[in-house]
């Protein structure tokens, strides 16, 4: 197999401008004196038709050797990655594995790459599947090897892996080489014949491995004894054999060697590197200490840290002599040490020179940071023990990494920073502010604020310079940003007034040249009439900032925006508006020929509210199913929380009742704190409300006292989600009449809100039907459908159960002068409204009558007695005569006919027959 080449000239190829490492796609050498080693290549070939490889065992157990040596020697191409700690940001590390797969399949990497973009996202699946249906399209056989992969921790990483591993395409196979078993069902994998092994006990040199081991090593034949010897010793572990062999160089009474040569592999490896740098010229052994605090190594980078101005010579010399320096290039440009080596190394340093080691991790972070290694830089700045260093190197680079779309990583290296110094620097503070809004995790918010505001006022802080290159920073205006994010929280809490004052503040602290963040504080003065339940005011508000970022391309705010200005539509009751708003960011969030961007998902969920809203469940489903994996890209986090809710509800509507308490749970935990007010975040009223329609009344109960919710509250629009379960709870519960006292202040405050009002009139209607006034139940009912039916909703009213269900087919059957009440509604409106009810109430109970259909699909729950009454009662038969026939009582009978008439929406035992041939449930 040709091997992969180097894109790299000589020299120090430090990071692209898009931050792939190159240095980590080679395809690695084997190392001088490697040992070919037929039986493990046989054992690799015979995994060839296996999806994994798993290649594990200790450090210096020779995998990445092996690998390297089976890679070259096949016929299949090897899109090789070399990990690191790093790559624990799932962003980055789909970005070099795309770049790796690029170098075997060219263009894979540009045509899926833009999944990547900003915002961060949490999960990868979306980019995993183009990518799979990229190597669907060319299904050429392609080994992708992940070396390292120990060093992999986060779970996103593992999840989204898994994810291509159960999805693998035809052609791709996955060798993995780990110093220990990756989080993979690897038991599962190997019941089924898909996983290959290769593990310590077969990567143990044999003695005849060990003997070629050593005699390349020395140069001179050694008896069979001492072969044995150093291979029992060692137990066939690599490393220790090749320092073992260093350091019989010079020995002259080699069997006293063996015989001293003993110990765990630590202790060999600590005594071999004692004696291999002992045996080292000074300069050479300085060199090696001085270098070990870095993970990787050029010359120029070695000399800013050593001081030197021959460090490239003095690599290469050192390569040569195999001191266990591993090329990551082919040109002679990158090496790093063993890891073992470095090690050892870096505790010998500690050991012998501790006050050496901050200026070495001084002078690499320096150089780093000049280079554009940003990651590298913020390592060895803490490595300095200069941690306000780092922290302007999280400053500096914060929007760097949120254009990259690695806020993984700007959270590990939020996280690496001590809490002083991270208070201590104001923009630090706004950085976490922002991430912490964003995802809806307010409950440090106010203290971050504090701090930046606190540290800004006393003058601690330097002017601010954006780094070359990079968008001018939000950051740069401290005071503004301070009260536009007090804004934001007040927001979040649904304080409209305090929303309003911290955002008018923002705008009288920036100039007229502000237009980013102006826009940003006029849209939570937007937001601010939304939560004062003034929705023209604030639709209008909200469509000239969205039609502004729209204009810049802005696309994470434009999926804020679209999200908001939708909900304040449908608030109004205007859906297909709604629909419009989402329709033009698709557009913008779907660029012909290109890859959507994660906006386009906050759009496709909330064009499945709308769609569910309507009752239309596979269009919902659709959309909310193409919504998701865009939405786990957003750093906004709402947008993905909705679209679990709405999946959760579809799962409940077509009888999936796990699926829908998976899915809004996970709902819940991706979605904002309890402190987010309701009305920006109703999923968990929306989990409150599916656990009262599958039958938990008790967890339901919980919730609204836990949320603080009383029937005697003076309630607010920003809680109207919560008090609207409330009175769901309370009819249930038996305490109809306070739901109905709670429903009238709701509606007093609803005015001009009709989404609001259809909801808050259909409770009524099942409240006045609890209580037993069926006659003023279908009167609120009816001026429910006359605001509904013209918007075209249908969930709203099926969502409700058996009870609306019954509601319905009274007002459907009933008397002249009720349906009259209807008004201009149509009767197929509302016909449509009871099969809908008819064909959930089915799905929601798998264990019900499902026999009986009707020619339009309609399944009737009526049990078979049910339907035995039914066909005596339309054969004119008396009470007692059908009971006589079903040798029943006559008030049994009496209980059928009743539950008859409920179930066909019937008023008299006539309709009933009638409405049963129409649904062909009578010849």
């Amino acid at each position: 197999m040709t091997e992969i080449q180097a894109g790299a000239s000589r020299g120090p190829a430090v990071s692209q401008p898009d931050g792939l490492l190159t240095t980590k796609l080679f395809l690695p050498r084997t190392p001088p004196g490697f040992v070919f080693r037929p039986r493990l290549v046989d054992r690799l070939d015979e995994g060839s038709t296996r999806d994994l490889v798993l290649v594990c065992a200790p450090a210096g157990f020779g995998k990445t050797a092996l690998l390297a040596d089976w890679s070259q020697r096949g016929q299949r191409p090897v899109a090789w990655l070399s990990l690191d700690a790093a790559d624990n940001d799932p962003v980055r590390f789909w970005r070099h594995v795309g770049a790796a797969l690029d170098r075997v399949r060219p263009g894979i990497s540009k045509r899926v790459g833009p999944l990547l973009a900003r915002p961060s996202p949490t999960s990868l699946d979306g980019f995993v599947s183009a990518l799979i249906n990229e190597l669907v399209d060319h299904p050429d056989p392609v080994v992708l090897v992940l070396d390292d992969y120990h060093v992999i921790e986060t779970e996103p990483v593992h999840s989204s892996l898994l994810f291509l591993l159960e999805h693998l395409p035809p052609g791709l196979q996955l060798v993995l080489a780990s110093r220990a078993d990756p989080p993979l069902p690897l038991a599962r994998l190997r019941g089924r014949g898909k996983l290959a092994e290769l593990r310590t006990f077969e990567l143990r040199f044999t003695d005849a491995e060990a003997a070629a081991l050593l005699r390349q090593a020395v140069d001179q034949d050694l008896g069979d004894d001492v072969v044995a010897a150093l291979s029992a010793r060692t137990e066939g572990w690599a490393a220790g054999l090749q320092l073992a062999a260093l350091s019989l160089q010079g020995q002259s009474d080699t069997a006293r060697f063996v015989t001293t040569f003993s110990g765990s592999h630590r202790y060999v490896l600590d005594y071999l590197t004692t004696e291999v740098l002992e045996r080292q010229p000074e300069q050479v052994r300085t060199f090696l200490l001085d270098t070990s605090v870095l993970d990787r190594l050029c010359g120029e980078l070695c000399d800013a840290v050593t001081g030197r101005t021959d460090s490239q010579s003095m690599l290469e010399s050192i390569e040569r002599a195999n001191l266990f320096l591993v090329p990551l290039d082919e040109v002679r440009g990158w090496w790093r040490y063993h890891q073992l080596f470095a090690d050892l190394l870096r505790t010998r340093l500690q050991m012998q020179q501790p006050q050496r080691v901050p200026e070495l991790h001084r002078n690499a972070a320096a150089w780093c940071e000049e280079h554009g290694l940003a990651d590298d830089a913020f390592r060895h700045a803490l490595g300095a023990g200069d941690a306000r260093w780092a922290a302007r190197l999280v400053e500096q680079n914060a929007d760097a990494l949120h254009l990259r779309s690695e806020g993984a990583t700007l959270k590990r290296w939020l996280g690496a920073l001590p809490v002083e110094v991270a208070e201590s620097l104001p923009r630090l503070s706004l950085v976490q502010a922002r991430l912490a809004l964003l995802t809806g995790h307010v409950e440090q918010v106010e203290d971050l604020l504090d701090a930046a505001e606190r540290v800004w006022t006393t003058a601690a802080d330097e002017p601010y310079e954006p780094s070359v290159g990079r968008p001018a920073s939000v950051y740069t205006h401290v005071p503004a940003m301070v009260a536009a994010s007090r804004a934001f929280l007040a927001e979040l809490r649904g304080d409209a007034e305090t929303t309003t004052a911290f955002a008018s503040r923002a705008l009288d602290l920036l100039g007229e040249d502000d237009w980013m963040l102006q826009s940003l504080a006029r849209a939570h003065l937007a937001i601010a009439e939304w939560l004062r339940g003034r929705l023209s005011e604030a639709e209008h508000g909200f469509a000239a900032r969205l039609a502004g970022w729209r204009a810049a391309g802005e696309s994470a705010l434009v999926a804020w925006g679209s999200h908001h200005l939708g909900q304040i539509q449908r608030a109004q009751g205007r859906p297909d508006a709604a629909l419009e708003t989402y329709g033009e960011t698709l557009e913008l969030a779907t660029p012909r020929g290109r890859p959507a961007l994660p906006a386009a998902g906050a759009a496709r969920v909330g064009m499945a509210e709308v769609y569910y809203l309507r009752g239309e469940l596979d269009s919902a489903l659709r959309y909310v199913s193409e919504g998701i994996p865009l939405c786990r890209r957003l750093t906004y986090t709402q947008p993905l929380a909705n679209g679990l809710a709405v999946l959760a509800w579809i799962h409940y509507a077509t009888g999936n009742a796990a699926g829908a308490l998976d899915a809004i749970a996970e709902a819940e935990q991706i979605g904002p704190s309890p402190q987010v007010a309701e009305l920006l975040n109703p999923v968990p009223a929306k989990h409150a409300r599916l656990l009262l329609a599958q039958g938990d009344i008790a967890a339901a109960t919980r919730w609204a006292e836990e949320r603080g919710l009383s029937a005697d509250d003076t309630p607010t629009y920003p809680r109207e989600p919560a008090y609207l379960v409330l009175a769901r709870v309370l009819i249930a519960d038996g305490a109809a009449d306070r739901a109905l006292s709670l429903l009238a202040r709701l509606q007093d405050d609803a005015k001009g809100r009709l989404g609001s009002l259809v909801e808050i009139q259909v409770l009524r209607a099942l409240a006045l039907a609890s209580l037993g006034d069926q006659a003023s139940a279908i009167v609120v009912l009816a001026e429910a459908l006359t605001l509904a039916y013209s918007r075209g909703y249908v969930s709203v009213f099926v969502d409700e159960g058996s009870a609306m269900r019954g509601l319905l087919g009274r007002l459907l059957a009933g008397r002249p002068e009720q349906q009259a009440l209807l008004g201009d509604v149509p009767v197929d409106y509302l016909t449509r409204l009871v099969r809908a009810s008819d064909v959930a109430s089915v799905r929601r109970d798998p264990t019900r009558n499902q026999s009986t259909a009707t020619a339009s699909g309609l399944v009737v729950a009526l049990s078979d007695r049910e339907l035995e009454v039914l066909r005596l009662l339309a054969a004119g038969k008396r009470n007692q005569e059908i009971a006589d026939e079903l040798y029943v009582t006559r008030d049994t009978v009496k209980k059928h006919i009743t539950h008859i008439l409920d179930k066909l929406g019937a008023a008299t035992r006539t309709q009933a027959a009638t409405r049963a041939r129409e649904l062909g449930l009578l010849s």
